[in-house]
């Protein structure tokens, strides 16, 4: 292959194929066909401003997406208070959309339920009525929860970011906000070719883990880590709860990695499809890592029990409990190396694909056998599973 024309159609090629392929996998086809990494860089920067495809960084690895072929406008709503952000957050966004603007609460709403745009830009501290009660009456009236809901705040994201999601908004961006991000977000949750774009589970799939276990077997470096993040508890705090409060801790948890990855460009995040999340990198920032999204997780917690009914947030975490009630935590544990080898050498006997495992023998491997929830994937989103003991993988297509 040679010249800009030919890799732009077999980059279309594969994206298309595969719906998501990440950069790496890109350059290691260009290098097999003696493309250079300055020809392929070009390729995909002409495709993305031809609106093509889109890329985001994701647990710490930069994915490429096929984009929809179509003519259809996607309206969107920005409502921002302040008339200078709401005009950054309009040019973030990008030409190919029909942008309205809007700077108050009530009138917002009005707008939303009568305009119904596919997707809305919210900030939080609104006149006339706060994003969150917004949030919440588009989640919850049947003509309008389709909507996509983006939150954009500068309100202390301890809370404010719990609160969103737990009122249904599908993302919370902190103020000061990357246009880039916001661009990305926005044209990824809009016109992705195929399944509906889910942060959660578009973190690193399987294959992007696998990948992550080989190296951390492969690796001399003491100072490379690979463990999991796991929120203990999470089974219990669902079963009584319900599952779709289960789904919020995960998002909650999903988004405070998100976050804290981007801080590092050598740190890898992946869901395991239950709960548990794996993270791979250099020991001292996964360290830090881990403590801070615990620490933040900590802070936030007294208002995930106050939102399921418990008693007022001043009492502490110790009044609020009573006996045998769930208690939600993290927990860190990094995957010492001679075991992950000896569980990957039994799990080999077995297979001719070498880096190449399911979610069922990745938790295997990495010490997660004791399996209570399950994701299953479908059309119409994903659901939470409680089932104590499960290793049934559930996929729909």
């Amino acid at each position: 292959m040679e010249g800009t024309e030919n890799i732009k159609s077999d980059i279309i090629a594969v994206i298309n194929d595969k719906q998501q392929v990440t950069y790496n996998e890109l350059r290691s086809l260009a290098s097999s066909s003696d493309v250079s990494e300055e020809t392929l860089k070009k390729g995909l920067k002409e495709l993305e401003e031809a609106s093509a495809i889109a890329s985001r960084s994701s647990g710490g690895i930069l994915t490429y997406y096929m984009l929809q072929n179509e003519q259809l406008l996607r309206r969107i709503m920005v409502v921002e208070d302040d008339r200078n952000i709401s005009k950054l957050m309009t040019l973030s966004v990008g030409k190919g959309f029909d942008i309205t603007q809007v700077y108050d609460g009530k009138e917002a709403l009005q707008k939303i339920k009568f305009e119904k745009p596919d997707l809305v830009i919210l900030d939080l501290m609104l006149p006339g009525m706060d994003g969150l009660e917004i949030c919440q009456t588009i989640k919850k009236t049947q003509n309008l929860k389709d909507i996509i809901v983006i939150i954009v705040s500068a309100m202390d994201a301890t809370t404010s970011r719990f609160k969103g999601i737990k009122n249904g908004a599908d993302y919370y961006i902190k103020k000061p906000f990357d246009p880039t991000e916001l661009r990305s977000l926005v044209t990824i949750f809009l016109k992705k070719k195929g399944k509906k774009f889910d942060p959660l589970i578009d973190l690193p799939n399987e294959d992007k883990i696998s990948d992550a276990v080989e190296k951390a077997v492969q690796q001399t470096n003491n100072a490379y880590e690979l463990g999991r993040l796991r929120v203990e508890g999470l089974a219990e705090f669902a079963s009584k709860f319900g599952n779709d409060s289960g789904m919020t801790i995960l998002r909650l948890v999903s988004q405070l990695l998100q976050d804290k990855v981007r801080e590092s460009k050598d740190t890898f995040v992946g869901f395991l499809n239950g709960d548990d999340f794996v993270i791979a990198g250099n020991r001292q920032w996964i360290d830090k890592m881990s403590a801070d999204i615990k620490t933040e997780f900590n802070a936030v917690a007294p208002f995930i029990y106050q939102s399921e009914g418990y008693k007022p947030i001043e009492l502490g975490i110790e009044d609020i409990y009573g006996a045998g009630e769930p208690k939600l935590d993290l927990q860190y544990n990094a995957i010492e190396k001679g075991p992950l080898i000896e569980r990957r050498t039994e799990i080999l006997k077995n297979k001719d694909d070498i880096g190449s495992y399911t979610y069922e023998e990745l938790r295997h491997m990495l010490g997660g056998d004791d399996l209570d929830i399950t994701i299953t994937r479908g059309q119409n989103g994903i659901r939470l599973n409680v089932g104590k003991g499960s290793k049934k993988e559930e996929k729909e297509d």
